[in-house]
């Protein structure tokens, strides 16, 4: 299994600045970069001592060149805002300014304060982003036009295809100067709104939102992009008419409206609410919650196209809503095979980190309290269940998650595994083993209710939990945690301004899900009940945002922070199911479901721990698990469990007044003496339940009277337990 838990890079991301020390130096600083050490550097700047052995310069200001969204930034780009807020460059990295001057350049890189708006991104579209771009503008260019109805084309693309810059190049493409943005998900602003006045590609694009003051748009011949949510752009006022504000949006002729997240489903019954207007037609269909349809007959906006963009459209796509020609797919497969495949250098698929499943059956102390539902087994939701608010919340089964916290450090491993034979392969733990130890730094834990996340937080911070107390515990749920991408606020700032140095788990139920990159997190925790693979694989997919900074060598060339990224799941049944559904359900051209999902684990290996041992899960296996609970190799783990063989005193005497059953076992080579053994035990048992009843009361050395039952007890014991072993061994 080492295979699957690469480590990551120990560098990081520093900017520092030092002058030499001689008198035609003053007043000047040096700028630089690097991601070593900061001797080693300097020592590659001055490789010998100055005269008497002194060092020939002073070291200034060494400070992390990274945000706290999991950004960094070079030296170039601080020489850009120093010579922007007038700062003079005498040559080279060198500047006339002092170190006050620098750090304030370096703190306006981090909060992005207006003169850091420098177009630094100049990256190219990947090979799947072209074809995306060809196709669709195809496509577009040479639709027929009935009645005057809008062509619409589906992006099936997993997340981390880069939609929004994708969808901007075909904006370009297209000559489209009027963009519409629609979402159910308004955290997703920022991956829109960064794109656009970050590349270099669009300079002189313009973009408005919520936050910025609409009024009438502007008729210039530059392109703009206006982004906002469903509920606010197509919600109504008190009268039931149009918002004031959004007056402008529903007069426009749009070029194109782009529907992001678009498994999330126009079409809830409030959404359905939202579209209600004049038309009364009988093209209205019958909606269902979380159906994704969209009828641009129903829409009061404008627009000559439409373009929609999901990771998981499952339903579009089985519905017919799209035909063949009408959808460009791209998923997790295609990706990390075209990483592998990918000859020579310069790999775009470089940074794209592997995803890897860990799955555990949950003790059978566990299991068997909490087993519920349609397939009955272990359910999350009623675990993790929680009551009372903020800092009153706590977990109904609060011992038992103590219990699984314990669990995920290794501590109290064998107590809790007891009953089944463990064998060498002992599983790979979150918090125990020190691969991943280095590696989960910054983790979003999904839970079942607000009340769980608060409960989690209380515990996790209790005394007997010191070990987490290196974390920054975020609970992201509730009003409280803030609406949209303002949820996503308080995430950064507890990683700091250098997420590389700071630890944090982040607790959530319905926010940061989907839409949202936090490159920092490493793991995502599935704790939380679902039966729909669009919920589970956007959560999922959250870790798998790339982490990179640059070398510090000439060709500054993208260093990986993050090389692999885990899925945690305690409901194995659970997760390869939809591992199953998700494998099927995106790809209707072959009907071999076990090659879809050979390709899929191909790429994203699946672990399972069944409480004997933990292995790597090949494609009959998982789809053993998606169609019948269990995997035949685990079916078989589980008759050895001791569990199934009963050895108390009503079995016992069963076996013993069986004739026939006792001559064929006493045939086997170790069971010559059953018959003796069985009578013993039998014997020595009522014997000892005898004293114990008649003794009890009467006047006689207590302790001496306990040491000899203590001991009967023990060795009645071992004795069950050989003939157990010996049964097990038969079975």
């Amino acid at each position: 299994m080492k295979n699957f838990f690469q480590e990551r890079s120990k560098n990081s991301p520093k900017i520092y600045c030092y002058t030499e020390l001689s008198p035609e130096y003053e007043e000047l600083v040096k700028v630089g970069y690097t991601v070593r050490d900061i001797n080693v550097r300097m020592r590659e700047h001055y490789p010998t001592l100055g005269p008497k052995g002194i060092e020939r310069y002073k070291l200034l200001l060494v400070e992390s060149a990274m945000r706290n969204d999991g950004t960094s930034f070079i030296d170039k780009t601080v020489h850009k805002v120093l010579e922007k807020a007038g700062f003079k460059n005498v040559g080279g990295e060198w500047y006339r300014c002092n170190i006050k001057d620098v750090k304030a350049a370096i703190k306006a890189l981090r909060i992005g304060s207006n003169f850091e708006k420098n177009r630094d991104l100049d990256f190219p579209m990947r090979p799947e982003q072209e074809s995306a771009v060809e196709i669709t503008s195809n496509y577009f260019k040479n639709y027929k036009r009935i009645e005057k109805t809008p062509p619409h084309f589906l992006w099936n693309c997993k997340m981390r295809f880069g939609k929004t810059f994708a969808a901007y190049k075909l904006a370009e493409k297209m000559g489209w100067e009027k963009i519409l943005v629609l979402t159910f998900q308004p955290a997703v602003e920022s991956s829109w709104k960064d794109d656009l006045l970050s590349h270099q590609d669009f300079r002189g694009w313009k973009y408005f939102s919520k936050s910025t003051e609409m009024g009438d748009l502007p008729n210039e011949k530059s392109p703009l992009v206006c982004f906002g949510s469903f509920q606010d752009y197509l919600g109504k006022n008190d009268m039931g008419g149009i918002k004031y504000k959004n007056q402008s949006v529903h007069d426009t002729n749009w070029d194109c409206i782009i529907l992001d997240e678009y498994h999330y489903g126009a079409w809830r019954d409030r959404a359905k609410e939202l579209f209600d207007s004049d038309d009364k037609s009988e093209n209205k269909k019958e909606i269902g919650e979380d159906i994704e349809d969209w009828d641009e007959n129903i829409s009061p906006l404008k627009t000559n196209n439409y373009l929609y963009l999901s990771g998981t459209p499952f339903r579009a796509i089985e519905s017919g809503e799209f035909i063949e020609e009408q959808i460009f797919n791209w998923t997790y497969s295609d990706e990390q095979e075209s990483k592998f495949k990918w000859q020579g250098n310069d790999n775009p698929y470089k940074s794209l980190p592997r995803m890897v499943m860990l799955t555990y059956e949950m003790p059978e102390s566990i299991n068997h309290i909490l087993k519920k539902g349609e397939y009955d087994e272990f359910d999350l939701n009623e675990f993790f269940k929680a009551i009372g608010k903020e800092e009153d919340a706590k977990f109904k089964y609060e011992n038992e998650v103590q219990g699984w916290l314990n669990l995920l450090r290794g501590k109290d491993f064998n107590n809790i595994y007891s009953n089944l034979k463990l064998n060498k392969n002992k599983p790979v733990l979150p918090y125990s083993d020190s691969r991943l130890l280095s590696i989960l730094n910054h983790t979003f834990w999904f839970l079942p209710s607000v009340s769980s996340c608060f409960a989690m937080r209380n515990l996790l911070l209790k005394n007997n939990n010191l070990f987490f107390h290196d974390y920054e515990i975020i609970v992201c749920a509730g009003n409280k945690a803030g609406m949209g991408s303002k949820a996503l606020i308080p995430v950064q700032n507890k990683m700091s301004d250098n997420p590389l140095s700071t630890k944090t788990i982040t607790l959530s139920c319905r926010k940061l899900y989907t839409g949202v990159t936090v490159r920092p997190w490493t793991a995502v925790f599935m704790l939380k009940n679902t039966s729909s693979p669009e919920t589970y694989f956007q959560t999922a997919f959250r870790c798998q945002s790339p982490w990179t900074m640059k070398s510090d060598n000439q060709s500054l060339k993208e260093e990986i922070i993050k090389n692999e990224c885990y899925v945690f799941d305690f409901a194995p049944n659970r997760a390869l199911r939809l591992v199953t559904e998700y494998c099927c359900r995106l790809n209707l051209g072959d009907n071999n479901t076990e090659l879809k999902i050979s390709e899929f684990i191909k790429f994203l290996p699946i672990l399972c721990f069944d409480g004997s041992s933990m292995k790597s899960l090949n494609s009959e296996e998982v789809l053993d698990f998606g169609m019948v609970g269990t995997s035949g190799s685990q079916l078989a783990k589980k008759f050895e469990s001791a569990q199934l063989v009963n050895v108390d005193n009503l079995t016992l005497e069963k076996l013993l007044n069986n004739p026939e059953a006792l001559e064929k076992i006493m045939k086997i080579e170790g069971f010559r003496n059953l018959n003796s053994d069985l009578e013993s035990i039998i014997n020595k048992t009522k014997l000892l339940n005898n004293t114990k009843t008649t003794d009890k009361d009467k006047d006689t050395d207590k302790k001496k009277l306990k040491k000899e039952i203590t001991k009967e007890e023990k060795e009645i014991r071992n004795k069950r337990k050989e003939i157990q072993g010996k049964l097990l061994k038969f079975g």
